[in-house]
């Protein structure tokens, strides 16, 4: 009988460790998809490009930036997690099942706040959802939720981009139309603007001013 128990005992916990390491391999996939990283690092690189920079700064830089302003962001998401979910687990109150359902509630509700209706309508007619079974969008299956807060995020970061676009263009348009007023063609606009770009970024406390445009915007 002890046999049998320990046995048991043992495949319960070879399926908690093969869960375990799916979850680890899925992490990376699941911070890009379901945080607020992508509108993070998709700026970033917007704003690298409209300054002219080829790899300053590196993109490992750019991707730790986007990193802990994601956790910082997603902190009450994390913080309610874990004591919503992890801990009532850990102490073997609730079920695997019960802790994955507890889990995606402050994960679906920090999506749906970021998410547009338009999005949600796209994703649920495809997957031909019968609208008059969901009450509130928090019933809404993560299959519809994830993928619609990917396109609205991604909607958002372009816009980001556009405006930190204006500024630089708008320097590059001035460089190369007094480049050309003063004959010299031969002289590369970008090499002029380039400090004027900088300077500009500067003066304006470019990287605060990102910063807190974009962490305000998911509050």
């Amino acid at each position: 009988m002890d046999s049998i128990i320990n046995v048991n005992g043992e495949n319960v916990q070879t399926i908690e460790i093969l869960l375990l390491t799916t979850l680890i391999t899925l992490l990376p996939s699941i911070v890009v998809m379901m945080t607020s990283f992508t509108r993070y690092i998709i700026s970033f690189s917007f704003l690298r490009s409209a300054m002219g920079l080829q790899q300053n700064p590196p993109n490992i830089v750019l991707i730790g930036i986007a990193l802990f302003l994601t956790l910082f962001t997603m902190s009450p998401v994390i913080s309610e997690i874990q004591t919503t979910a992890y801990e009532p687990y850990i102490a073997d109150e609730i079920s695997q099942e019960e802790f994955m359902a507890r889990a995606e509630v402050p994960l679906k509700e920090f999506m749906l706040e970021q998410t547009e209706q338009s999005s949600l309508k796209l994703f649920g007619d495809l997957a031909g959802l019968d609208e008059t079974q969901i009450e509130e969008p928090q019933d809404l299956p993560l299959r519809i939720v994830v993928p619609a807060f990917m396109t609205s995020e991604l909607k958002r970061a372009f816009l980001i981009g556009f405006y930190l676009y204006l500024p630089f263009v708008l320097i590059d348009v001035v460089v190369a139309s007094t480049l050309m007023s003063m004959g010299m063609i031969m002289l590369p606009p970008s090499m002029i603007s380039m400090p004027f770009k900088l300077l500009l970024f500067i003066a304006l406390n470019g990287w605060e001013l990102l910063f807190s445009t974009l962490v305000q915007g998911f509050r």
